[in-house]
């Protein structure tokens, strides 16, 4: 081993894939490599076929990620200038709940001739809610059973989830469930390419997949009363092998070390859900501080010293991010991605033109003009469903809102207020927490939305009434990788045995931060109020007229399979 010590952070996203080399002594990040997906996030038509997708589906393809790794990581290390000896450890985050069916020989499925044209059988994304129905039905018979798992995971289970995946695949498609040797999250598939071993990662076995460490998976006979042939899935299709966050899995092999130009033998981390990476790479490694991923979803995350059950939440789950710990999992299943859509479909050409006259980003500039509405000075209060409700209401049939629409209504104060909307589900997402008994007195954030838009942090700090610090590195969830890399290698091979020790070496926060205004604080507190009327109203059934539109919507929209 060279003088230096490095660790590797492979960090598999929605639209890319990147690598980054950090130098385990001071946390310097010495090389990135970022790999955009080919097939991106499949939504209308399977590849190579003329198959269309449905209302809400969303896959991806196992070919992109394998050939990420082989650009990624030999242009983050040549771009680091290190060598293969120096690299003692490597970690892997993927987005969960992304789940890929494989055969007998831990091949795609999709990849099989007879198997290429059903949707079924691709790797559905985190973020496929076809599966709602499914989610509906095991909600029912759940709450009927008075399943004790509920209360973990906030009352509700989410169509994003591995089960509802499944059964939908079973129902909809029984060949390629009784085709499919084992349903694998696509971290761990790719650890298994790395290191020949399978081994589930208890980050999204317990938040994406029921799964408890004292009491396992859901009981048989629940699995079975959802469908007679679904009682076994657990035996038959999923792994029980389950390993901790930052847990050496195996080593790298041969072929894939000669494929991304590293040692055989490098120690490989289980896999981990990406935005739980980036808590150690956020510097939390403490309850009371929650870190909140902020691209175009948003995830926010806890460490607790007790579990306890707050209502709506994604799941409370012992040593789900870091060992010693509870952690908790919240979010909003859009934010950056309700900005964007508002820039690409709902601004005027003048604002575009002038933005570019400018030699501004459409963004800034209406995050320049916003800045001078102040609170309240939009006149316009939204709801933030644009993709449905993950926490706390857990209904990914809800749709957007925006009230108080006049003649004189600029574009500006439309996207003010939709920031507006983000922040205070963020907050509501709080107090759930704080209800329940889990303490949030400072916030953390990562992603790209701090490392570009300063108007919706202090948005953020203002509604919550809560300072916000903002991680040094625009790669939290690969450092966070990182980190978990050096965690398998541990002290004696190079790396670190304690997660906040790596963390204290390897992670950093930006010197400035965001503090609330008190000024905002009355307007808020009032504009709140008004979001929780609306949002009880139409999320808790007094209206059901988003469920309405958007099912009416899928009756006559797209079929979900043709040709």
């Amino acid at each position: 081993m060279g003088s230096r010590r490095v660790s590797l952070g492979i960090d598999f996203g929605t639209e890319s894939a990147r690598a980054l080399v950090v130098d385990l002594a001071d946390g310097t990040e010495l090389g990135l490599a970022v790999f955009p997906y080919p097939h991106g996030v499949i939504d209308e038509h399977l590849p190579g076929t003329d198959v269309r997708l449905g209302v809400d589906w969303a896959l991806q393809h196992p070919g992109d990620w394998l050939e990420a790794l082989t650009h990624c990581v030999p242009q983050a290390l040549t771009q680091a200038g290190a060598k293969p000896e120096e690299v003692v450890g490597i970690g892997v985050d993927f987005t969960s709940c992304t789940v890929l069916p494989t055969d007998a020989r831990d091949q795609p499925l999709c990849l099989r001739g007879e198997f290429s044209a059903d949707p079924n059988a691709w790797p559905k994304l985190w973020k496929h809610h076809a599966s709602q129905p499914q989610a509906d039905l095991i909600n029912q018979v759940a709450r009927r059973r008075k399943e004790a798992f509920l209360g973990r995971y906030g009352g509700k289970v989410s169509s994003e989830w591995l089960f509802a995946k499944l059964l939908q695949v079973l129902q909809e498609s029984p060949a390629v469930y009784q085709a499919t040797h084992r349903y694998i999250e696509g971290g761990d598939w790719i650890v298994r390419q790395l290191t020949g071993v399978e081994a589930r990662n208890a980050c999204a076995a317990g938040y994406k997949a029921l799964w408890d460490k004292a009491t396992g998976y859901p009981s048989r006979d629940f699995l079975g009363e959802l469908d007679p042939r679904f009682a076994d899935v657990v035996a038959e299709k999923l792994s029980t092998h389950i390993v901790a966050p930052g847990t050496q899995v195996g080593t790298l092999r041969a072929e894939w070390a000669g494929r991304m130009g590293l040692r055989p033998g490098t120690p490989v981390a289980a896999a981990t859900i990406d935005a739980h990476a980036a808590v150690p790479a956020a510097t939390v490694t403490a309850p009371g501080k929650m870190v909140i991923i902020m691209g175009t979803s948003f995830c926010h995350l806890l460490l607790g010293e007790e579990g306890h059950f707050v209502e709506g939440i994604c799941g409370v789950v012992e040593e789900g991010i870091l060992p010693g710990y509870f952690g908790y999992e919240a979010g909003q299943v859009a934010g950056g991605d309700i900005y964007a859509w508002y820039v690409e479909h709902g601004v005027p050409t003048y604002v575009a033109e002038e933005a570019k006259a400018r030699g501004l980003s459409v963004h800034q500039l209406l995050s320049e003009r916003a800045q001078s509405l102040g609170p309240g000075g939009s006149g316009l209060l939204a709801l933030d469903w644009w993709n449905g409700n993950r926490c706390i209401l857990v209904d990914a049939d809800l749709t957007g809102l925006l009230v108080g629409f006049t003649l004189s209504t600029r574009p500006e104060e439309i996207y003010r207020a939709l920031i507006e909307a983000t922040a205070f589900g963020t907050r509501k997402i709080i107090e759930a927490f704080v209800v329940a008994g889990v303490a949030v007195e400072e916030l953390y954030a990562s992603g790209g939305l701090p490392e570009r838009n300063p108007l919706v942090m202090q948005i953020f700090s203002d509604v919550t009434g809560r300072p916000i610090r903002i991680a040094a590195s625009a790669q939290t969830t690969a450092l966070g990788a990182a980190i978990l890399g050096a965690l398998a290698a541990g002290k004696a091979a190079g790396g670190y045995d304690d997660a906040g020790d790596a963390a204290r070496h390897m992670a950093k926060l930006k010197r400035e931060s965001y503090r609330p205004n008190p000024q905002a604080a009355p307007v808020y507190d009032r504009l709140y109020r008004e979001y929780e009327r609306l949002h009880d109203y139409f999320g808790r059934g007094a209206n059901d007229v988003m469920h309405l539109l958007k099912h009416l919507k899928q009756a006559t929209g797209r079929p979900v399979v043709s040709s």
